[in-house]
């Protein structure tokens, strides 16, 4: 999706990464250029329907069960998606992305996403615990009253209707909250994260 120069700006300074879509039934993935390049290791991939395998084949090795498990059973039942995890670039430094999304039937019955990632790493200054827990590899915990959440729960579901309207005006500015409320998701994680008793590998 093209924007306007100035979203570009904010939503770059936000952290977006770059933008997915997906059919469920074909079982791949269309990347824009930023989520080819960071995600999929080749920005050539951009734009091109992809097996998850290849749409997320940088995903760093002992986050890829986990995080291609929770997107196979997604796959299957359909709903709102968010997960943060690592990602290993060419040179080997290692990311935080946040992938935020949402699969819903469209008017066929066939299901489809659309959504975004954002990068986190700047909320991760301190090295990650291999512990391999439930709660580091969720960024959405099932505490339903958390207003983050909820706020993010509604947006994401604002948004699927907005595209089904189709008024870009209200995509962008919908698509703008989605990536800030993902930023805050974050930080809370983060701030969470810091407030719990170190424990050792």
């Amino acid at each position: 999706m093209s924007l306007p120069p100035a979203i570009e700006l904010a939503l770059q300074a936000a952290g977006l990464v770059g933008t997915w879509s997906t059919d469920v039934e074909a079982a791949q993935s269309d990347l824009d250029s930023g989520a080819a390049a960071l995600l999929a290791g080749d920005v050539s991939l951009a734009e091109q329907p992809l097996p998850l395998e290849i749409a997320l084949q940088r995903t760093h090795p002992d986050d890829r069960d986990w995080v291609f498990d929770r997107i196979r059973r997604l796959r299957r039942t359909g709903g709102s998606f968010s997960a943060e995890f690592r990602v290993e670039t060419a040179t080997r430094q290692v990311k935080w992305v946040l992938n935020l999304g949402t699969l819903v039937s469209d008017e066929t019955g066939r299901m489809r996403g659309r959504d975004c990632y954002i990068d986190t790493t700047s909320a991760h200054a301190k090295p990650f615990w291999q512990g391999g827990t439930t709660e580091q590899k969720s960024v959405i915990a099932p505490e339903a009253l958390d207003p983050l959440i909820v706020a993010s729960d509604c947006s994401i579901e604002a948004h699927e209707a907005l595209v089904q309207l189709g008024d870009r005006t209200l995509i962008q500015a919908s698509e703008m909250i989605l990536w800030l409320l993902g930023r805050a998701l974050a930080r809370s994680m983060r701030a969470s994260r810091l407030a719990r008793p170190h424990r050792p590998i």
